[in-house]
């Protein structure tokens, strides 16, 4: 949006800012949140703070630099106030975001592959839970993807400020702890696709009982949970979530790759619905 354009529209986001950032316990970090919001939506191409700062005409440089990366609050209950404003969706869509980085200090950067740009590189992965209707599309909960390198790197994370229980998850599982998410916030899930490729799940099913995910004996490549829960080294706080989504859940989640045969076997390939992202 350009400068006029939202100061047109800056008492309509007030109300919805106001009410995603309710949970900030103090009154400056509630207003540079919505600062913070209101510099993303301007036109430019990068949205880091300092160029955000100068397009602002009541930009802080340092306040937002503050309410970003050093102010103590919890983003649990913000997210959570964003997905229940967002769209009812008649799908969700799991995906995979490569962000190309430089350095090697970035958590969980690393050379990996990344489906975005069809290539390995020097990149951080972000998991994503979009939501899709006829009306448009919209993230809903997301997580950072730590390559197991980073397991055992403790000068990396350390420099990073990495927590001591945050390791390595497959995708597969930080999607059943999204959706696990999602239902617990209230947030209807009809049904749900995923990039087989770029997720790591050919197939997985997420089933309404508490059975776990569920793979295919052909699938040898991919191991068979017991329990939807994370290796008994790992954080107690991913169990839960998994837990209660497989409970809870009243869907299934049906992966795909890319590309599938046509049904009349004729032998040639088409895209999937499974692989069109949000």
């Amino acid at each position: 949006m350009k400068p006029a354009e939202l100061a047109a529209v800056r008492s309509d986001l007030l109300t919805p800012a106001g009410e995603m950032f309710a949970s900030l316990p103090r009154s400056d970090q509630r207003r540079w949140g919505e600062t913070y919001l209101r510099g993303l939506m301007l036109d430019g191409r990068r949205k880091s703070i300092e160029p955000m700062a100068v397009r602002l005409p009541d930009g802080d440089e340092q306040c937002l630099e503050q309410f970003v990366n050093q102010s103590p609050w919890e983003w649990e209950p913000v997210r959570e106030r964003l997905a229940r404003r967002m769209i009812a969706p008649l799908v969700v869509i799991v995906d995979d975001t490569g962000l190309l980085k430089a350095g090697r200090c970035s958590v969980g950067v690393a050379r990996q592959y990344s489906s975005t740009l069809g290539k390995v590189g020097s990149r951080q992965i972000g998991v994503s839970l979009s939501a899709a209707s006829e009306s448009g599309s919209c993230p809903l909960d997301w997580r950072l993807f730590l390559p197991q390198a980073w397991d055992e790197d403790a000068e990396r994370r350390a420099k990073a400020d990495l927590p001591a229980d945050e390791c390595h998850r497959p995708k597969w599982r930080l999607t059943l702890e999204m959706l696990g998410e999602l239902v617990a916030w209230g947030v209807e899930v009809p049904a749900v696709v995923a990039d087989g490729i770029g997720v790591g799940i050919d197939p997985l099913w997420w089933t309404p009982e508490d059975r776990g995910p569920e793979v295919p004996e052909r699938e040898s490549r991919w191991a068979r949970p017991s329990h939807p829960t994370r290796p008994s080294s790992a954080p107690r706080r991913s169990a839960s979530c998994a837990a209660a989504a497989s409970r809870r859940a009243r869907s299934h989640v049906i992966s795909a790759s890319r590309r599938s045969r046509c049904a009349t076997g004729c032998g040639r390939r088409r895209p999937t619905q499974a692989s069109v992202r949000a």
